[in-house]
Parts: C-alpha cells; sequence; structure tokens
C-alpha cells in the first residue's frame, strides 16, 4: 500500500535501482507557524515514486539507525520500495529545511555535517548490482558530497555496462560549491549517462545565460540517449541522440508546492521506458532511436505525473492509478 491507501501492484520484471540521499524534510504544517517531519531526499523520493507507478524499486542509501531514520526507512517500505541493499548507517540522519514561497517554489536549507548520506565505501556498494537491475538512477548531493560521492561515482562507471544509467543534477547551491567545479563534475557523468533530466533552475546556477534549447544541443552531443530540460510552468524541452526534438506543454494545475516534483517526473519517464522495455545495456540502440511519438508520450506521462505531485503538499507522488483517473494512456 501507499501512504496514500492506494494498493501498489508490479507491472514488469527489472528493477530499478537509485542510489543516494534519504533523509528528512522539516517542511510547512499546514497552520501555523510550526514544521513537520516528512521522510525526502531526491533519489529517495525517485525510489518511492517508481514503486508507486508499480516499478521494481531498490534504494541504495545509507539510512541512519535513529528515530528520523527508522521513519524513514518505514516510509520507504510502506511505499514497496526494496531496502535489501541500504546499508544500515551508524551516524545521523540528514535534515533539510524547507521553505515554499508564494508560488509554491521550493528552496532548502540543511543540516548534514557526519550525517549518514554521505560516508558511502566502495566495500557497502558490493553486490548492489546484483539481480536483474535494468538502470541505475542517481543525482543531486550524494554524487558531490565527499568522501561518499566517489564510491556512488564508480557504481555508476561500473553499472553503465549492463544497466541504463538515468542522472539528474538537482543542484543545492548552499552545498555544492563552484558551480564551475559542479559542471565538470557533470560533464563526466554526461558521458556515461543515457537518460538525464535537467531544470532549467539548475541551468541557470551552472550556466548562467545560456539557453536551455543550447544546452540540450550540447548535452546531446557528450553521450546520453535522451536530455529532458524541465520548465517549471512552460513545460518540459527534449531531445534524443537520433535527433528528435519536443517541446510540450505543462499540465494545468493548482501547485501547492514543487518539493519532489523534478523526481516524480525523472520517475515517470524512467517507468514509461520500462514498461516500453528500453531499458537496460541491450536496450540502449533501441533508447537511442525513439521516435517522435514515443519521446511525446514519454514526456506527457512524466509531466502529468509531476503536476499530480505539485497539486499535493510535500513530495507525494501518484501511482498508476492516479495517472489512470487523470487521462494517462494505460
Amino acid at each position: 500500500m501507499s501512504r496514500r491507501g492506494i494498493a501498489i501492484t508490479t507491472i514488469e520484471s527489472g528493477i530499478i535501482a537509485v542510489a543516494g540521499e534519504a533523509l528528512v524534510d522539516m517542511v510547512p504544517a499546514p497552520v501555523g507557524e510550526y514544521f513537520e517531519a516528512a521522510p525526502g531526499g531526491s533519489p529517495a523520493n525517485v525510489a518511492v515514486a517508481l514503486a508507486r507507478l508499480g516499478v521494481p524499486a531498490r534504494l541504495l542509501a545509507r539510512i541512519a539507525d535513529d528515530m528520523l531514520g527508522r521513519r524513514v526507512r518505514q516510509h520507504l517500505t510502506v511505499n514497496g520500495v526494496q531496502l535489501d541493499h541500504a546499508v544500515a548507517a551508524p551516524e545521523q540522519t540528514s535534515l533539510a529545511m524547507v521553505s515554499i514561497a508564494p508560488d509554491g517554489g521550493a528552496s532548502y536549507d540543511f543540516r548534514i555535517t557526519g550525517t549518514a548520506d554521505w560516508q558511502w565505501t566502495a566495500d557497502e556498494l558490493d553486490g548492489a548490482l546484483d539481480g536483474p537491475v535494468v538502470a541505475l538512477h542517481s543525482g543531486s548531493l550524494a554524487l558531490t558530497m565527499p568522501p561518499g560521492a566517489a564510491a556512488l561515482r564508480a557504481l555508476i562507471a561500473r553499472a553503465a555496462a549492463t544497466a541504463t544509467i538515468s542522472y539528474d543534477p538537482n543542484c543545492r547551491p548552499l552545498l555544492m560549491g563552484d558551480p564551475a567545479e559542479v559542471l565538470t563534475g557533470v560533464y563526466e557523468l554526461l558521458a556515461v549517462a543515457d537518460v538525464v533530466k535537467v531544470s532549467a533552475e539548475d541551468l541557470e546556477w551552472l550556466l548562467p545565460g545560456t539557453r536551455p534549447e543550447e544546452v540540450l544541443e550540447d548535452w546531446l552531443g557528450r553521450g546520453p540517449a535522451v536530455v529532458a530540460v524541465t520548465l517549471g510552468g512552460d513545460g518540459v524541452l527534449a531531445g534524443t541522440a537520433s535527433g528528435v526534438r519536443s517541446r510540450r506543454p505543462t499540465v494545468p494545475i493548482t501547485v501547492i508546492d514543487t518539493v519532489g516534483a523534478g523526481d516524480t517526473f525523472s520517475a515517470a519517464l524512467l517507468a514509461g521506458m520500462h514498461r516500453r522495455g528500453l531499458l537496460g545495456a541491450a536496450a540502449r540502440p533501441a533508447l537511442r532511436a525513439v521516435d517522435a511519438e514515443t519521446l511525446d508520450a514519454l514526456l506527457d506521462e512524466a509531466a502529468l505525473a509531476a503536476a499530480i505531485t505539485c497539486s499535493r503538499r510535500g513530495a507525494d507522488p501518484p501511482t498508476a492509478d492516479d495517472l489512470l483517473a487523470h487521462g494517462a494512456p494505460r
């Protein structure tokens, strides 16, 4: 069952592994000057969204054995995320303080010094790709925070031989340091990534003043099969290595907040590829050659899922049944 009480049914075989942080968001409560603790972290949100969409999802995370960490673990388990390769970490749970602007946009402040999410070792990732893992998704802080970032980047490089690599930079300027240095790391990952999602907000920090269309062409030339640039209320711009280009509109919806929307987009994009048999190293040629109709359908499904998340408080992604109820094709 999901935390919204809706049954989750797995629809296909083949696991999507997600690597990175599973922390707690302190989000504004509905009334008064209060905060409430909500499990979050970009990779954890992606794993939850995948599981709610019926895709077998394995989270590679270091989860603390403290009060907040146990809450994170329960949230992931209830939502059907596989935690058999998660690490029981001795460090404390990371905290993200969330502020919501009048337009629903979210900004973040962090309490992460010495916490569980960043302490990966190579030994902890042994066996992380065992079983029928058809894709590995990662991004955000886990790929930039020492000392564990190096171990996760090595895992991604290793996984590329057998799995589709999905990447979302999901920049957090307060913690990531010099954008020029971060961009160097982004380019290194683009060389091994197959599917890339990036927001216009990320690009404004990484490449200020550069048009999304220019970035799309440049990044496709660096190796990925599919690159999608989410543009907030202006929809999404995307392209493929084979030359297909698309611009899809946003889905009209009343925005409560944008927490988890980008993560939901990434998850729904991968879920659509999973359902169409486009994941795994053997499917790489087919993914690079997707036609315009397929690309548009993938983007529309991802945009709808993200919009539904924006219509809810916090990172609360939809299930497959929710998408069907909002008119998504079966």
